[in-house]
């Protein structure tokens, strides 16, 4: 199974700053990301084809890990190390994308409640991400914060589940504590002045868990 290389999921985004996606993410990934998912849904095709396997050039080359956002056909083509799936992902969904992709390719779903969690673990889903965990202008249309306990208030998710929304360095340490397996993170990093340093900032934020336990406990989820 494709290995989830740290506690840090990085989700693209065009707009965050006035520098090139592919110069934020060369510096992101200097800092020491090593997962990005590839968003910026609003391209047309070909252009969002062209910026994808320019992404991919820099990610392959300090061996991190690329998945797509919500196109199984541009991760095939690209050669992506998987793709991640909108909220109310079904279970034909996730078992589309598994027999569309390479063997040992991730598929993620995006979670707004720990319900829509489970419904991802058992599609088949290898992990989520929930949101908002915290306020912000990103996830306006998802209701309000759920707040980093809300793992807490349920069964143990039989995913590995990412908090999604308002992380920054300051509260990431308080998802870890809660039972989340990882962060992603757009706008700390895609708006920052320096994505290198945000990126290292949330990895020393996240610390005391290593790659190599993220990866084992994302690869006992696959199916």
């Amino acid at each position: 199974m494709t290995r989830k290389p740290s506690g840090l999921l990085l989700v693209t985004d065009r707009a965050g700053s006035p520098r090139a996606l592919v110069e934020r993410i060369e510096a992101a990934l200097s800092g020491g990301a090593r997962w990005i998912w590839f968003r910026d849904r609003d391209l047309d095709a070909a252009s969002r084809r062209a910026l994808a396997e320019e992404l991919m050039g820099p990610v392959r080359d300090v061996d991190a890990r690329l998945i797509v956002g919500g196109d199984v056909a541009l991760a095939r083509m690209i050669g992506a190390d998987g793709v991640h799936l909108g909220g109310g992902a079904m279970p034909v969904d996730v078992a589309a994308a598994r027999r569309d992709l390479s063997p040992g390719c991730l598929v993620g779903v995006s979670a707004h409640s720990p319900v829509e969690v489970s419904r991802a673990a058992e599609a088949g889903a290898d992990y989520a991400t929930l949101s908002p965990i915290f306020a912000t202008p990103s996830k306006p249309g998802y209701g309000p914060a759920l707040g980093p306990t809300i793992l807490e208030r349920g069964s143990r998710p039989a995913i590995p589940v990412f908090a999604l929304g308002g992380v920054t360095p300051a509260n990431a340490g308080v998802c870890r504590d809660a039972g989340f397996s990882g962060i992603a993170v757009m706008g700390g990093v895609m708006g920052a002045a320096d994505s290198r340093a945000a990126v290292r900032a949330y990895l020393d934020a996240w610390g005391g868990v290593s790659p190599a336990g993220l990866a084992n406990g994302i690869a006992g989820s696959a199916r």
